[in-house]
């Protein structure tokens, strides 16, 4: 058997990809696990998302849907340029896939659309992009938007005392649904951090490289993590400016 590896947001990053992919000596062994935000940021998008077509075939791999997935889809099916997109790192795959051959683009558009929301394994483990707000679980969410969206599962864990245990009443019930849960979409650099972070049972893989820092794969059974030199070197160019949120 092999591992069980989670590669967090990457952002068009595939230099960064191809960095940790071999750092980590990852085989066809391996389970790898995207958490999604393949697109946007860096100007390898569609290079990126043919290079994991083709990894699908040689690799067991589930790759989840992120919140950039969804809004880049959305100017696809709308050919509206909305600018809250493009200034989010939407320009660049905008600049690219408005030039790329057609073949190549309906291929592309269709591995977006059948990207999974989220993954439960066989040790009631969840992986997905953002998180969920249903009481009862991810199953039961009412707008499936939220799991690629939802910030408030990683902010309650950061939130949450460490010292309040599993079988109180004040503990997340979200938490007890689960394991482990495993998340990209919000940058560990907002807690000035540049490696996969641990809260509660909450682990969060996105450690900025779609801001120029680094790209990280994260085996889920030892916590071991490699990751890429900076994208914002491999690139050599500072790519989007990270600013915190509010």
């Amino acid at each position: 058997m092999g591992r069980t590896l989670v590669i967090g947001d990457i952002h068009g990053g595939l230099k960064a990809l191809h960095q940790v992919l071999e750092r980590a000596k990852v085989t066809p062994q391996d389970q790898l696990i995207f958490l999604g935000d393949y697109v946007d940021g860096w100007p390898d998008t569609a290079n990126l998302i043919s290079f994991l077509m083709e990894l699908n075939t040689t690799h067991s791999c589930i790759f989840l849907k992120g919140n950039h997935e969804e809004l880049f889809l959305n100017w696809y099916y709308n050919q509206k340029q909305d600018m809250i997109w493009l200034k989010n790192g939407g320009l660049s795959t905008f600049t690219i896939y408005k030039e790329l051959d057609e073949q190549i683009k309906e291929q592309h558009i269709s591995f977006l659309e059948n990207l999974a929301f989220y993954h439960i394994d066989a040790q009631n483990r969840l992986f997905v992009h953002g998180g969920f707000t249903n009481l009862r679980g991810i199953q039961n969410e009412y707008n499936e938007a939220m799991v690629y969206w939802d910030r408030t599962l990683w902010e309650t864990a950061l939130a949450l005392d460490p010292k309040l245990e599993v079988s109180d009443l004040r503990y997340p019930k979200r938490f007890r649904k689960f394991t482990e849960i495993f998340i990209g979409h919000t940058t560990v650099q907002e807690i000035g951090e540049n490696t996969p972070q641990n809260f509660a049972n909450v682990w969060n893989v996105d450690t900025g490289a779609g801001f120029g820092n680094k790209l990280s794969i994260l085996d889920v059974n030892t916590k071991q993590f490699w990751q890429s030199d900076d994208l914002s070197e491999l690139y050599n160019t500072p790519g989007r400016t990270f600013v915190p949120r509010l």
